[in-house]
């Protein structure tokens, strides 16, 4: 594993400091596996960067601002298998992506005198709050709620990104500064689980889901026993794929996942959080399905952002 890698993180008291967003992870069985897992598809994802090399494959070209993804995060393995290469300087680039793990962004789209293709320089805010309100505009109907007012279970949560720290209180309830309110969707499933629809976008539209399912006890963890892939239609319909598209029209997101939940009372679904950044495939899921996701992904990518060849 590459020292550069390493530095995104620091040991301390039993676990590691993720430097960029300051989350924790702990150091216990669980980030063993996971890692080991994730070291299987990542060898297989090299091979597919080897052999595009050997191929000679080279498009698009791919440049990062401000960061550049390490191999955890899901367009790296896409790109590579997209046959798509990282371009250090813009001016040579097919593709420009706007990459930085912060919950607020303020990198500006850089003036160029070529054409090339933008990813996610209008996704600037994926705060919790943010996103309650993008997916009412788009949906119709709301997920947020004023907690000193609403009168049911309500669902407290940090606004950063990827905290991972939600817990249920009853409404009304005093607002906390830094935290986001919304309305408890009940998402649970046979066996006492809840279930979350992993939703990836490519080029603004819903592409891939990740059904995953876990204990109702770790709901707000990213703690999933069971992973499946499936097809978007297979999931939601179409008026369900039109709330999707404008959401993530609404928030300026062209790559990413949006988690989204059914409420199995109502039916009714609800984009609870935005990622712009998104890890994956998910770790839990099966290897032969991470690997038919990306090349899923691989292929609307290529067909959204690949040059056009000039007959």
């Amino acid at each position: 594993m590459s020292k550069n890698w390493l530095s995104d993180f620091e040991f301390q008291d039993g676990a590691f400091l993720v430097k960029k967003t300051g989350h924790s992870v702990p150091f216990n069985l669980s980030l063993v596996t996971d890692v080991l897992a994730w070291m299987s598809f990542f060898t297989l994802a090299q091979g597919w960067r080897l052999w595009q090399r050997v191929r000679g494959h080279r498009a698009p070209r791919i440049a990062f601002l401000p960061d550049e993804p390490r191999p955890w995060y899901f367009i790296w393995p896409v790109m590579h298998a997209a046959g798509a290469i990282i371009e250090k300087d813009i001016s040579k680039a097919d593709v420009i992506f706007h990459f930085d793990d912060s919950t607020h962004c303020l990198t500006e789209k850089p003036e160029i005198s070529h054409t090339a293709k933008f990813i996610n320089f209008g996704c600037k805010d994926v705060s919790k709050t943010l996103v309650a309100d993008a997916f009412s505009k788009a949906a119709g109907y709301d997920l947020g709620v004023d907690p000193e007012t609403y009168d049911g279970m309500i669902v407290e949560k940090s606004e950063i990104n990827a905290a991972h720290d939600g817990r249920i209180i009853q409404g009304p309830i005093p607002r906390v500064e830094g935290k986001s309110y919304q309305r408890l969707i009940d998402n649970k499933v046979e066996g006492d689980m809840v279930q979350d629809l992993r939703t990836t976008i490519v080029n603004g539209e819903p592409t891939i889901v990740f059904r995953k399912r876990r204990p109702l006890s770790r709901r707000f963890l990213n703690e999933n026993c069971d992973v499946r892939l499936c097809m978007i239609g297979d999931i939601f319909s179409a008026e369900e794929l039109t709330i999707i598209r404008n959401f993530a029209a609404e928030i300026g997101l062209d790559w990413g996942g949006v988690d989204v939940l059914r409420d199995t009372k109502s039916g009714k679904i609800f984009i609870v959080d935005a990622n712009k950044t998104d890890m994956g495939p998910p770790v839990a899921m099966p290897l032969g399905q991470k690997l038919r996701a990306t090349r899923l992904m691989a292929r609307k990518f290529a067909a959204s952002y690949a040059p056009k060849v000039r007959g």
